[in-house]
């Protein structure tokens, strides 16, 4: 891991934390520029990295500074200790965020996950209009509450096409629904007593769809992977008019555009009906999984 830091005086209380935690052999402390990218990979000499976490200056001003501080007439023991360097900057966190988002944008999946804390629930929003902008569907907010009253805020994005769960993205309340986004999970409740039934019946009808599926009746869990869709009315009419798809021994998951999870288990409301929960797990396109939950749901029905 990286620890980066324009503060001579931040660089040297890092580097003795990484020391007293005998870390020293996992964490590498570098001093970086003002003007050099935030997410210097070059000059770490790194090709990759896995994720990025950034706690950013909250301020575009000493007086915005000051005056947050009145407002939230802190008592002195939580009254915020940070230097001036790390608490503001020219457009404040939002500008300072933006120029991750860009750099984002270039580096791309030469960083699994990009991340940042958000100070100000404001933020959230223009944040999230600049990830729309940009065309980037698969991130998260979540937040962080200390103690009663400190509040702060989480942003977390990514260009590729593996979806974290509903709890890790949506993990944020009291904000509109339009920021949030899309849910990744389907529940429903399904009138059926027992779970291996519902397991075989959900097992036997995805098999007969041409995509990858593999059902492990232990843990009544199944995970499956698509191209496209094939189980609308106009794919199936397709398929009865020239012949189902043969399916390939040899497939690389890597390449399917769609990928889903089915889990089949008690009711988590009332344990005396059974629930089957649909996870998006991989793609970016929301309407895909909207089809094929709605698809599935459809066919379970008809079965009560």
């Amino acid at each position: 891991m990286f620890s980066t830091d324009i503060d001579d005086k931040s660089i040297q209380h890092a580097q003795r934390n990484v020391e007293r935690n005998k870390l020293g052999d996992r964490i590498n402390v570098v001093k970086v520029d003002n003007q050099d990218p935030l997410i210097p990979l070059q000059a770490l000499g790194q090709e990759q990295a896995n994720f990025t976490m950034c706690n950013p200056p909250f301020y575009e001003s000493r007086e915005e500074m000051l005056k947050s501080a009145q407002v939230k007439k802190r008592p002195p023991f939580t009254a915020c200790t940070g230097a001036e360097v790390e608490m503001i900057t020219a457009g404040g966190e939002v500008a300072f965020v933006s120029r991750i988002i860009d750099e984002s944008l270039i580096l791309k999946n030469r960083i699994q996950w990009y991340s940042s804390m958000i100070g100000k629930l404001s933020s959230l929003s223009i944040l999230r209009e600049k990830l729309k902008m940009a065309g980037i569907d698969n991130f998260a907010l979540t937040e962080f509450v200390q103690g009663n009253k400190t509040k702060r805020w989480a942003i977390a994005w990514s260009f590729n096409d593996i979806r974290p769960t509903v709890e890790v993205a949506r993990g944020v309340n009291n904000v509109p629904k339009s920021l949030l986004p899309f849910p990744s999970q389907y529940r429903f409740r399904i009138d059926i007593t027992s779970l291996v039934e519902i397991g075989q019946r959900v097992n036997a009808f995805i098999s007969q769809l041409p995509l990858e599926w593999m059902w492990h009746a232990q843990s009544s869990t199944g995970l499956g992977f698509s191209e496209k869709d094939v189980w609308s009315r106009a794919a199936r009419r397709k398929y009865v008019t020239h012949g189902q798809p043969r399916k390939d021994q040899c497939v690389d998951i890597r390449n399917m555009s769609f990928g889903f999870e089915v889990l089949v288990q008690k009711s988590s409301v009332d344990t005396k009906f059974n629930q089957v929960t649909i996870r998006w797990t991989k793609g970016h396109d929301a309407v895909i999984f909207e089809s094929f939950c709605g698809m599935l749901k459809s066919v379970m029905d008809k079965w009560t």
